[in-house]
């Protein structure tokens, strides 16, 4: 499994959930909540997809999903797991398969057994043979020691499953609005394909659930029913979250929700990138939501100020970002040499109001003198003051105690090779 972040030992209980095994990374209540992402590359292109899967693991998605549409991406699989495995990045690849998954994964064996796990969407795997073409997919799951992922989604939701439901609604004699009908057909697509895969002779510990939508309202609703009448491990998500702070915020909003309930075993952030934007901000925004969350931990944090009319100079903001930058720097070194570094507070405040005390309530912090305090920055040390820095070098005498300190609080417990 990986060993990306830690879990916490907070106050936030989990749904107890079966474990599934998705090629070495265990998914379940029992286990960190696992943050996955997924390409936009062509999967055809075998270079720029693993290329692009290996950023996302490096970012620190744990989990990596890859179209597979056609004949071609299909071959590619295992070429791209290949030049994955040369590179020394062992993230396992999930297939995401629509329309044509039962005919791809019997036609290409090779591309069967590359991958990790199959993300099935029962809403686009037939209309006349569905049953039978779903069945089939997950005959090859089994015949591969595959788990599946079984992901609803509102855009491409069962028809005829949600026009039976639409239909006995209408004649019922209290009938429901078409968002609560709507919301309880994703819940039951998902679990009757649930029964469907246990039928043909999936293990019962070989299914994940996932019920997309765009809305934080409907996210909620959804996921508290599925939780409540089932125990498989369940993937959180909003689709089409949108792009920027828009997507960012509404994923948060759906995540933190559900995440505070103990709800969720792995996740997702689908922002929509910029033109020529970085693909790993998705993983990134995961990971903070974790973190914010106090459910994992991946980086020091660093709290700052947002700052007032007692600070109208910059330095204490510039400060704060070269701070945080330093910080993801030294993270691929420290995060070898300094286990557990990753749960280091770091407070950077800007003037004495709450500066001191926000310090002190860190591992390591500074209070920055404000535009109409006397020119000194006292630097505390658990809790304690343990320097006051003066002059035009506190940002390098700040980053020296730092190091001090982690070397400290974080000793390299590898031995030294001889």
């Amino acid at each position: 499994m990986s060993t990306t972040g830690t879990i916490s030992s907070g106050m936030i209980t989990r749904r107890q959930t079966s474990t599934v095994d998705v090629g070495g990374v265990l998914v379940g209540s029992g286990h960190p909540i696992v943050v996955q992402s997924m390409t936009n590359t062509d999967t055809a292109d075998a270079d720029a997809t693993a290329l692009q899967v290996a950023q996302l693991a490096h970012a620190g998605s744990e989990l990596v999903r890859v179209t597979v549409n056609n004949d071609a991406a299909a071959q590619a699989v295992p070429v791209i797991r290949h030049k994955l495995d040369r590179l020394g990045v062992g993230v396992p690849l999930i297939g995401d398969f629509h329309y044509n998954g039962h005919l791809l994964l019997t036609r290409y064996p090779e591309a069967a057994a590359a991958l990790a796990k199959y993300r099935i969407n029962p809403g686009n795997v037939g209309t006349k043979r569905r049953d039978e073409q779903f069945a089939q997919i997950v005959e090859v799951a089994i015949a591969n020691g595959k788990p599946v992922r079984i992901g609803v989604n509102w855009g491409s939701l069962d028809q005829q499953l949600l026009t039976e439901m639409m239909d006995a609604n209408a004649v019922s004699a209290e009938p429901r609005d078409s968002r609560e009908v709507m919301i309880e057909a994703m819940v039951e697509s998902a679990l009757r394909s649930a029964r469907l895969a246990e039928q043909t002779g999936l293990a019962h510990d070989r299914i994940i659930l996932s019920a997309k939508v765009s809305g934080v309202r409907d996210l909620v609703e959804v996921y508290a029913r599925l939780a409540e009448r089932c125990d498989y491990p369940l993937h959180l998500g909003l689709t089409e979250a949108g792009m920027g702070m828009k997507g960012i915020v509404t994923s948060t909003a759906g995540l933190a929700i559900m995440l505070q309930r103990g709800i969720g075993d792995t996740i997702r952030v689908s922002l929509t990138p910029s033109p020529g934007g970085e693909r790993t901000e998705e993983v990134l925004v995961a990971q903070q939501v974790l973190q914010s969350m106090g459910l994992r931990s991946f980086t020091p944090q660093v709290s700052a100020c947002p700052g007032c009319g007692r600070t109208t100079s910059t330095f204490f903001q510039e400060m704060a970002r070269d701070i945080t930058a330093y910080l993801a720097e030294q993270m691929p070194l420290w995060r070898e040499r300094h286990p557990g570094v990753e749960d280091l507070r770091v407070a950077v405040m800007g003037c004495v109001v709450n500066g001191p005390g926000e310090s002190k309530h860190a591992d390591i912090g500074i209070s920055l003198p404000g535009t109409f305090e006397e020119p000194v920055a006292p630097v505390y040390v658990d809790g304690e003051l343990r320097t006051t820095l003066r002059g035009d070098d506190i940002v390098p005498r700040f980053l020296e105690i730092l190091e001090e300190y982690v070397e400290r609080r974080y000793p390299n417990v590898t031995p030294a090779v001889r």
